[in-house]
């Protein structure tokens, strides 16, 4: 079977988008034995109609560039964007480009020359796509969506395999719930777990509570997750840690309230049965939570943007986590808890030197009862 003449590499995630294409450049200038003079990346990111026309001249100059000694070249066409459904993608000018873009790389010969492109986000709607997944060696790489949990869920488990380790229970939804939708720091943070975890090793959700900051909430993890678990012991530890290294009061109470407010629906909701208590590994159920969510859609506004006030706008398994295993109070003394956060904030401004003394006395006031 003939070799197809050029690689294609597309999907939503331009991070996953690119390392997959660079792993395909150099695998393809190794097997050539390409030096850098047979090597050329060019950039495919334009903001205008201007910048496509460039990028596709410089591509065109670079696949037609003879190697100065001989040999086969090279040529990644990397973070190419204007395939998306943008102003820029839309441009009649833009598609003319495509157009002369499709024609070189019909004609490319890859005994000559090996080229990869790289493109993200991709419209696969357009002729251009579907032409090359009938013509090149095509690949979509993290699917067409990057934000929903299994895609993420898929980027961080494949990560794992790569570094020859696995998630245990619960550990991939932490993992999603403190970084949030960011597959660079996904990745990152799959590799760091895995050589935590040694050869061959678990990444357990106490590696990753203890080990991933938590980027996607803001929030102060440790003392709140002690909190929330009823630990009076390890709630104090938190708060010497979190102040021995100069932290302040005000966004530790700021994540306790937050993470409050969150309850106080969940609680409100179960308790007038629109929705079941969660389980420990599998959270909310999907379809309660879907029609709890229509159900209530015009008490919260509409509003979509992730907020503590609107319970559906959070992780659906991090929600269940949070409220699962026993770990949701009465709504009596969540209310408290609200009123005994908002008396420590009052406290701080009449003690500013005494922050740490105050969130310990809230602390065992809360936790005591």
């Amino acid at each position: 079977m003939p070799a197809k003449p050029f690689i294609f590499v597309c999907g939503a995630d331009d991070f996953l988008v690119s390392r997959a294409g660079k792993e395909r450049f150099e695998e393809l200038a190794t097997a050539a034995g390409a030096d850098d003079f047979a090597r050329e990346i060019v950039n495919g990111f334009a903001n205008n109609v201007e910048e496509v026309e460039t990028a596709v001249n410089r591509f065109r100059e670079a696949v037609q560039t003879v190697p100065m000694f001989g040999g086969k070249r090279v040529v990644w066409l990397k973070d190419v964007n204007f395939l998306a459904d943008t102003v820029t993608g839309r441009a009649e000018g833009t598609l003319k480009q495509v157009e002369a873009l499709q024609e070189l790389l019909g004609r490319n010969n890859p005994d000559e020359v090996d080229v990869v492109v790289t493109a993200a986000p991709v419209d696969r709607r357009r002729s251009f796509p579907k032409w090359c997944e009938a013509h090149a060696d095509y690949a979509m790489t993290g699917g067409d969506a990057n934000n929903s949990v299994e895609s993420l869920a898929a980027v961080a488990l494949a990560e794992a395999d790569a570094c020859g380790s696995t998630f245990g229970d619960g550990a991939v939804e932490m993992l999603l719930a403190k970084i949030g939708a960011n597959t660079r720091l996904i990745t990152e943070e799959v590799r760091k777990l895995s050589n935590y975890a040694g050869d061959a090793g678990v990444i357990e959700e106490a590696h990753v509570i203890e080990l991933t900051p938590n980027v996607a909430e803001g929030d102060f993890f440790e003392s709140a997750e002690r909190f929330f678990a009823g630990d009076l012991r390890g709630t104090l530890d938190a708060l010497t840690r979190h102040f021995f290294t100069g932290g302040d009061a005000r966004p530790v109470i700021s994540s306790l309230q937050n993470r409050n407010r969150i309850l106080i629906q969940a609680r409100v909701l179960i308790d007038a049965g629109d929705l079941r208590a969660p389980s420990e590994r599998y959270g909310f159920d999907k379809a309660a939570w879907a029609d709890a969510q229509e159900r209530y859609a015009a008490c919260f506004g509409g509003d979509t943007e992730k907020s503590s006030y609107h319970l559906f706008t959070q992780n659906q398994w991090y929600a269940g986590k949070l409220v699962s295993g026993g770990r949701l109070p009465p709504l009596r003394r969540l209310i408290d808890n609200q009123q005994e956060f908002l008396r420590a904030f009052e406290e701080i401004i009449q003690r500013p030197h005494e922050q740490e003394m105050v969130l310990r006395e809230m602390a065992v006031r809360c936790l005591s009862a």
